[in-house]
């Protein structure tokens, strides 16, 4: 009897043993999932995450948290050693040396080498991947002739000296290098993930990433959910479980599942644009300066845009001030030229010493340009034109806008057209518009980053525009090393872009974000994307 009395009390001491580990664990899962950030990507599916070619802010919020590369901004978005323990510059500031840290590790355990980013960045460079990001490679030696097909991979000055010693040498002094080291074109690749993949970075299974995270899962056109990456060289900073991007592309319904708790952070891209100035007053929202603007590009091979007077007077014609308070309604400054305040450099702020280069409320020039230009071209009535744009609240109700005032300033009978990122990013690229949206978010604070697009066979140009002065004047600027004779050829070169108007700046941006007060830590930088390494969710 008292065996058995012993038996029943064993077994019931296994029971009871086992529902407490059940209840751990299930208690563990919950916790997990309440460390999990839930965010949204407004414009949908990245185009790519391939880090060659993520060249969208939404492609390169994601791979920004997936990699890392020899620097990574800080909180005062200053660039600090990352995978580089130590960087030391020569004397002439021509040849970097970055040396990797011994804790470098791939999320399989792997070491990251001097290899892994001299074959990343060779690789952006190469034509055959055709990366619109490549042109941010130029400032290393005969980076821009390898990929025009003019030098040989080996006589690009990247060098390996050993596993853990890059050595690059750059055309000229670049004060700016370090900053660029920290953008996401610059990450390294995990070689043999890539190397005899037609598509690679195109499923969860292929990514090898080196960054706070990693990729768990991606179903496309739905979400993308990352984990920690517990090989990460700081993991033990990183407090976040994973982080779940959803793709919601409608911004009324974003905001509602915001409300409903099911995303803990939404910026401006997923605000929408008729209630951001009702959220901003109620003090829902945190309004800050960014970088970069919205702006349209007209295509220069299409008529009436083959002439620079109408395109100045399709400009002038447009009120930005009404679409700033009445439209987008987040606080954006109107747009008068290309480059942003907040663009500093060595003179101090670039925006401060220029002019206002587009006329305000000036219909009477736009009229008269307009009757000029179609006199030159010989045309009698304007041809129908189309604003192409990519699918989103606030991109619909600025083209509706600029529509009507095209309509009513102009007589221009104008159409609007919808598309997927996917579709109008390649659409755009090819030049298949008269007109399209486009924005800028720079990649490194300096003016000459947003000036350099629209050089003659620039990638980013994309409006089949072409004028030898602005080339001059944008590779002088390159070569000048005496800061003041460089701000000086930089707003010339402003003034001659926005007196032929190949692009029409709209709005400056601002920064606009919802966070749920129990997250903290979100790195927001004025220009890059978003680093969520040290983020915390408390509750």
């Amino acid at each position: 009897m008292r065996k058995t009395w012993t038996a029943v009390v064993s077994i019931l001491f296994l029971v009871s043993t086992f529902a407490v580990g059940c209840g751990g664990g299930k208690d563990a899962g919950i916790e997990e999932k309440r460390r999990q950030l839930k965010l949204n990507l407004a414009a949908g599916e990245p185009t790519s995450l391939d880090p060659a070619k993520a060249f969208d802010g939404n492609s390169m919020e994601v791979v920004n948290n997936l990699y890392e590369g020899l620097t990574r901004l800080d909180k005062d978005s200053k660039p600090q050693p990352a995978v580089a323990e130590k960087i030391e510059k020569s004397a002439d500031g021509k040849t970097y040396t970055f040396t990797l840290r011994d804790e470098a590790k791939w999320s399989n355990g792997e070491e990251v080498t001097a290899q892994d980013f001299a074959f990343a960045w060779k690789r952006v460079m190469d034509p055959k991947t055709a990366s619109n990001a490549s042109f941010l490679m130029n400032v290393i030696k005969n980076a821009e002739k390898y990929n025009a097909g003019k030098a040989s991979a080996e006589e690009v000055g990247i060098h390996v000296r050993d596993d853990k010693t890059l050595i690059v040498e750059l055309e000229q002094p670049t004060p700016y290098f370090e900053e660029l080291t920290a953008y996401t074109p610059f990450v390294p690749v995990y070689k043999k993930g890539v190397k005899g993949k037609k598509y690679p970075f195109s499923e969860a299974k292929d990514f090898v990433t080196n960054g706070p995270f990693k990729m768990k899962s991606w179903k496309h056109e739905d979400n993308i959910t990352a984990v920690k990456n517990d090989y990460y060289r700081k993991a033990e900073d990183v407090k976040l479980a994973g982080i779940e991007w959803s793709m919601v592309q409608e911004g009324t319904t974003a905001y509602q599942q915001f409300k409903m708790g099911e995303f803990h952070y939404l910026d401006n891209t997923s605000i929408p644009p008729d209630l951001q100035s009702k959220i901003i007053g109620k003090g829902e929202a945190k309004v800050s300066e960014a970088g970069g603007l919205d702006f349209y590009r007209f295509n220069v091979k299409e008529k009436p845009f083959t002439n620079a007077k109408i395109r100045r007077a399709f400009a002038l014609a447009i009120d930005r001030r009404a679409i700033v308070d009445q439209v987008v309604q987040g606080k954006q400054q109107p747009a008068y030229a290309y480059v942003a305040p907040g663009t500093i450099t060595e003179s101090g702020d670039f925006r401060e010493g220029g002019n206002q280069l587009i006329p305000e409320n000036n219909l009477e020039e736009a009229k008269e340009l307009l009757k000029e230009g179609m006199k030159e071209e010989g045309l009698d009535k304007l041809p129908q034109i189309e604003i192409l744009y990519n699918k989103g609240d606030k991109n619909k109700k600025v083209a509706e806008a600029i529509q009507e005032m095209w309509r009513k300033n102009l007589h221009a009978d104008v159409s609007l057209k919808a598309q997927e990122i996917k579709v109008f990013m390649e659409n755009r690229s090819n030049g298949n518009f008269i007109v399209a949206r486009s924005s800028f978010l720079p990649d490194y604070n300096d003016p000459y980053n947003y000036l350099e697009s629209f050089q003659t066979g620039h990638p980013m140009n994309q409006t089949g525009w072409s004028d030898k002065e602005y080339d001059t004047l944008l590779k002088s600027a390159y070569k000048e090393v005496d800061e003041s004779k460089r701000m000086q050829t930089l707003h010339r070169a402003e003034e001659v872009l926005m007196e032929q108007m190949p692009i029409c700046p709209l709005y400056f941006y601002s920064d606009i974000t919802m966070q749920k007060p129990e997250v903290k830590n979100i790195l927001n930088h004025p220009v890059g994307p978003n680093d969520y390494r040290y983020t915390t969710i408390k509750g």
